[in-house]
């Protein structure tokens, strides 16, 4: 049985615990970082409030994407006749199986879901697969996503231009007309805006148990080495392990047999 099914995780074993307090002592510290709190999604909106004030560039919209059925279809097609468009672009490894795919991506993939709050503001959300499209389709399959998927093949050196293409990026699109522009793009831990589970675990006591994080002496920390080994379990993303109990195949038709030996790849 896997770390994940068990449900053992570094927290459980862990004897480390915060001072304890009276209420009126608690209250005071939580007061004072409540203060930094606020201050902190001050600047959050002051830098959105920056955002959206950069200038933008404009991308050909006829660049080619490769859609459901494996058929081209266009960049101006992926808005779905909406103004705007999120695109993640997804890390591919062609001919690996589902095991050897992107940990970091298979995370933030993860945890977009619900599109009905974005297409009520006019955006659309797509990942751009950098990856072929039919061996890709079944890994979005074998994961259960149902969000808008692209191979962004045809034209990933044209759409990232500039950028490392092969990683992780998110990038931000407008609609004027049947013209479409560029106005943002992320990557690395620009990502995280897309992720729910990091942000709570950074309300918890123990955090995301991470090496990099600031905590007290004796506070638990995920194995880690190397760092990709954070976002997976037992050589798998971490979240392969419930789709494969629940029954979903993760053949992807890849022509690249498992190999045993094989390291994990530092996607995040």
């Amino acid at each position: 049985m896997s770390e994940y099914d068990s449900g053992t995780t570094s927290a459980r074993n862990s004897s480390a615990l915060p001072p304890v307090v009276e209420r009126a002592v608690f209250q005071a510290e939580l007061d004072k970082l409540r203060e930094r709190e606020k201050a902190h999604t001050r600047e959050g909106d002051a830098i959105a409030a920056a955002r959206r004030r950069l200038p933008m560039v404009e991308v050909d919209a006829s660049l080619e994407l490769t859609g459901p059925g494996g058929r081209p279809v266009t960049l101006l097609d992926a808005f779905e006749g909406r103004r705007q468009l999120v695109a993640y672009y997804l890390m591919w490894h062609e001919g690996q199986d589902a095991a050897g795919q992107c940990e970091g991506c298979t995370w933030v993939t993860s945890q977009v879901q619900e599109l009905s709050y974005l297409h009520s503001r006019d955006i659309t959300y797509a990942v751009f697969c950098q990856g072929p499209y039919e061996e890709s389709r079944r890994y979005r399959d074998f994961m259960g996503w149902e969000v808008p998927w692209y191979s962004a093949l045809p034209s990933q050196e044209r759409l990232l231009v500039g950028r490392h293409v092969g990683m992780m990026h998110l990038v931000g699109y407008l609609r004027d007309g049947d013209r479409v522009f560029e106005t943002y793009w992320t990557t690395r831990r620009g990502v995280e805006a897309m992720d729910y589970s990091y942000a709570l675990m950074d309300l918890t006591v123990y955090g995301r148990q991470e090496l990099w994080e600031d905590s007290p002496e004796g506070w638990p920390r995920v194995p880690s080495t190397p760092p990709e080994h954070e976002l997976r379990t037992d050589g798998r993303p971490i979240p392969q392990w419930s789709r494969l109990a629940a029954g979903h195949s993760d053949d992807l038709g890849a022509a690249q047999e498992p190999s045993a030996d094989r390291k994990p790849h530092g996607c995040h």
